[in-house]
């Protein structure tokens, strides 16, 4: 199947066509169809699945062929979701396939003032997209109307429950008008506060899924490295600075915040070229960094889970887990930040003793077993039956290789 066979507005081809798009992904071919005829969606995706380009298609399509429901520029389509950089993902992709139509597209979040945003509302646009708590802000000064929104979306629908902006989203549920709206619902995952809200909130929905858990690490190579947690930092400085020339881009992912900008402090010191993104940055430091990385003159960017979960960067060569979440799903999630958009992938996951548990649970859900390094100089030491000689010397290079099994290391190259 090509776009062609979308039945697609001629101007939104040919924007698609200027981005390269040819061939649909999965979760665009199953649901663009269903959505230009004005079905509700229900659709279960991971990111990196293409699921941006699912919705705002349909939307810029319909939009751009009905007339709006009222004549003083309100708010026709609302895409709510929940982290600042995925919203601005979100309308960087909306403005490109929309550029050709005579449709206005906004955003308003916070961590930034609002002047500008009550200035874009104000002059009236089309599709907004928007952060659950700045929308309901501006809604309650009355700068913000959300009830003649004719299509509403709500991406990553788990996330906004774990980040705890689900009564916020049900309070834009209310706001919202109860008939003859069209919804878009994506999740990751479905447990039961979002399946309920999927009850209340979509009719007849189409439901969508693709890319099981289970199957999105087959192409990516994973390795496991056995270490003390006091050990994890001089253990990671040591992998980047061996691997300098294959670890183009490095996405690592801490528990905390404060770990965050700690293990950034110290690559920093070590020669490293590292930032650290998460809540508590300022909007302006977060989008910094993230372009930083983006550019390439950030070679680390250290994140949290929730900082992370908005990013679409489709040219991250590893992920390296400094600490193996308790949550295998979670590990999924993290390592399907690389191996996109048709490239190799490498995902790397400190273990500790305390870990332990979490890496077989990992590899239950996943169900394989992670290649082990044998061989580095930070090897754990808490059981003795884990001990090993601390390698002198060994270089490592990254992308490719074994994917299954344990790996010694001797005196040649290892390719996790």
């Amino acid at each position: 199947m090509t776009f062609d066979q979308l039945d697609l507005d001629e101007r939104i081809l040919n924007a698609l066509k200027q981005k390269g798009y040819q061939q649909p992904s999965p979760i665009q071919a199953k649901a663009i169809p269903p959505a230009l005829q004005g079905r509700d969606i229900l659709g279960l995706a991971q990111t990196g699945t293409g699921k941006t380009c699912a919705f705002a298609v349909p939307i810029l399509d319909r939009l751009s062929k009905m007339p709006p429901k009222s004549k003083d520029k309100k708010i026709r389509c609302l895409i709510l979701t929940p982290t600042r950089e995925l919203a601005l993902q979100i309308l960087e992709s909306v403005e490109a396939y929309g550029k050709n139509l005579n449709l206005k597209s906004g955003l308003v979040m916070g961590g930034v003032s609002q002047f500008n945003q009550v200035k874009m509302l104000k002059a009236g646009v089309d599709i907004l997209v928007a952060t659950p708590g700045r929308f309901i802000d501006l809604v309650w000064q009355g700068y913000a109307d959300p009830s003649y929104v004719e299509i509403f979306v709500l991406d990553e629908a788990d996330r906004m429950l774990d980040m705890g902006f689900l009564p916020d989203v049900q309070r834009v549920v209310e706001m919202l008008s109860k008939t003859d709206r069209q919804t878009l619902f994506f999740s990751a995952t479905m447990p039961p506060p979002v399946a309920k809200l999927t009850e209340n909130l979509l009719i007849d929905p189409v439901h969508v899924t693709v890319t099981p858990v289970s199957s999105t690490v087959d192409k990516i190579d994973q390795i496991i490295y056995k270490t003390d947690k006091k050990d994890k930092i001089e253990l990671l400085v040591w992998l980047l600075k061996q691997n300098r020339d294959t670890m183009r881009s490095t996405l690592v992912f801490t528990r905390t915040k404060h770990g965050a900008d700690k293990l950034s402090d110290k690559l920093r010191k070590a020669g490293i070229r590292a930032a650290a993104i998460h809540g508590d940055k300022s909007q302006g430091a977060r989008q910094n960094a993230l372009n930083n990385f983006k550019e390439g003159s950030c070679k680390v960017l250290v994140a949290t889970d929730i900082a992370a979960r908005g990013l679409d960067i489709d040219d991250i060569s590893h992920v390296i887990n400094f600490e193996l979440p308790n949550e295998p799903e979670t590990y999924v999630h993290r390592i399907g930040r690389t191996g996109r958009a048709g490239k190799s992938g490498t995902a790397v996951g400190f273990c500790d003793y305390d870990e332990l548990k979490y890496l077989q649970d990992i590899e239950k859900l996943i169900k394989k077993t992670i290649a082990v390094e044998q061989e580095h100089p930070f090897p754990m030491t808490v059981m003795v039956s884990e001990k090993k000689p601390k390698a002198q010397g060994n270089r490592r290079r990254f992308g490719g290789g074994n994917k299954g099994g344990s790996r010694s290391g001797g005196g040649g190259k290892a390719k996790p």
